[in-house]
């Protein structure tokens, strides 16, 4: 992971409040969550914050990352990065998986078992299947 990241801060200033705008782009590696091959996903990171002049009460008015009049820049990005990250990272979107018979990457030999063994653990629930048929 790089020390430092390329980012965009852009800061504006209105007569109720602050708008903060903050963009970056990060590469996440890890493993596929369906195949476990290794993987890399780029992901822009979109983020905005408000804080109102005097928000009083109101946490819709004040954002968590402005204490004492600064910026916890780290915290912020961190949380923003979370927020954007996917449910699951994937190779690709089509990704076929893992054969759950003999473990083969389907994406690599595509194939199918048609005498597959039956988990023992099942039989009771298949011969009450059959008895309802």
């Amino acid at each position: 992971m790089p020390e430092k990241v390329p980012s965009e801060l852009a800061i504006t200033k209105a007569s109720t409040g602050s708008l903060f705008e903050l963009r970056f782009a990060a590469r996440l590696h890890g493993p596929c969550f369906r195949c476990l091959d290794d993987t890399v996903l780029d992901l822009p990171v979109d983020a905005q914050e408000y804080q109102a002049t005097s928000p009083g009460e109101s946490d819709e008015l004040r954002t968590p990352y402005v204490v004492d009049d600064k910026l916890d820049l780290a915290a912020w990005s961190r949380d923003a990065l979370a927020l954007a990250m996917p449910d699951k990272i994937l190779c690709r979107p089509d990704c076929a998986g893992l054969c759950p018979a003999c473990g083969k990457n389907l994406n690599d030999e595509p194939h199918t078992h048609d005498d597959a063994p039956r988990d023992s653990r099942w039989a009771a629930l298949e011969h009450l299947r059959e008895q309802l048929r």
